[in-house]
């Protein structure tokens, strides 16, 4: 059985993937579950989260959102048993690849897979559904009547949380990078029955002019955003800026501009730094930041309840 792993070359500049051959795996121990894998996302591997981690290994497995049949179930095994359908994301640092035929994993990194789901669509949702979620309910509390502003909704992470956050009776504010994104943002209609629509606005930021801000505070007569899900933050002047996307991001200064009182600011930049100006600003606001880290839920057994309850 083959199964598909990345390796970094000497100088850390690129990464070649290769086929490994895998003796057919028993199932090693009480909690483990094996499965026949029938989808498999391929998701980034963070290379320097997993250095940083001290996880790092010469063969990385690629693949880790999963969704496939039980074959075999560890003897204290209590969620599952064979031919039920899974799915479920492989824990950071699992040896598993999920590219392969057949997969062991710990009973508690996976969920039932709704039977209407297809394979592809299960195992392709449930790492935005993930990030998603924990941006919006456990980092940001979102609850009805809160306005909520996804930066690129047309991602697959934003779609998801737009979503997501009309489900709570949130009102949802969304940027667009691309005119096709701005059409597809447009043609989000309520379903029967529901009477409002998924978003109240979107705004196109591809041209560049557009005041993320300025729409923002219109948009809610001056009060401002009380949640916001970025996509990524510009540091810097546009003119520092390398690509065209990260010209097209919001400064960090816009944000914290269109935040209401008492705002959730939940953000994906890693390396944000805040001046003592803009911390004074969220200051006078009581607002917040919370960085979104969705492999926080598998570092620590003590949440392995809310993730299981997420997924």
């Amino acid at each position: 059985m083959k199964a598909l792993y990345c390796q970094q070359n000497s100088s850390g500049e690129e990464i070649i993937f290769v086929f490994q051959e895998r003796d057919n795996l028993p199932v090693a121990r009480d909690n483990d579950v094996k499965i026949q894998v029938k989808a498999c996302a391929l998701s980034w591997t963070d290379i320097k989260l997993l250095s940083e981690m001290k996880m790092k290994k010469e063969f990385l497995p690629v693949g880790r959102e999963i969704a496939g049949v039980v074959l075999e179930v560890g003897s204290k095994v209590s969620f599952f048993q064979p031919d039920d359908e899974v799915v479920g994301i492989l824990p950071l640092d699992s040896e598993e690849s999920g590219l392969c035929e057949v997969a062991v994993i710990h009973e508690h990194y996976l969920v039932h897979k709704p039977e209407k789901v297809p394979w592809v669509e299960a195992a392709g949702t449930i790492r935005d559904g993930l990030r998603a979620y924990t941006a919006l309910h456990y980092l940001s509390h979102v609850s009805p009547g809160k306005t909520v502003l996804v930066m690129d909704g047309a991602s697959p992470f934003g779609t998801i949380a737009i979503q997501l956050a009309q489900h709570r009776g949130a009102k949802v504010i969304s940027t667009a990078y691309s005119l096709e994104d701005e059409q597809y943002l447009e043609r989000l209609r309520p379903p029967v029955g529901m009477r409002q629509p998924l978003i109240a606005r979107v705004i196109d930021v591809s041209n560049g002019k557009t005041d993320v801000a300025e729409s923002c505070l219109e948009e809610t007569g001056g009060l401002g955003v009380d949640i916001v899900l970025d996509a990524g933050v510009r540091l810097y002047s546009k003119e520092d800026e390398s690509t065209l996307k990260q010209q097209l991001l919001p400064h960090k200064h816009d944000i914290i501009t269109l935040l209401s009182a008492g705002g959730h600011w939940v953000t994906t930049e890693k390396n944000l730094q805040l001046d003592p100006p803009d911390s004074h600003c969220l200051f006078l606001k009581g607002a917040t930041v919370s960085f979104l880290n969705d492999e926080v839920w598998n570092l620590s057994n003590v949440q392995q309840g809310k993730y299981l309850y997420i997924l």
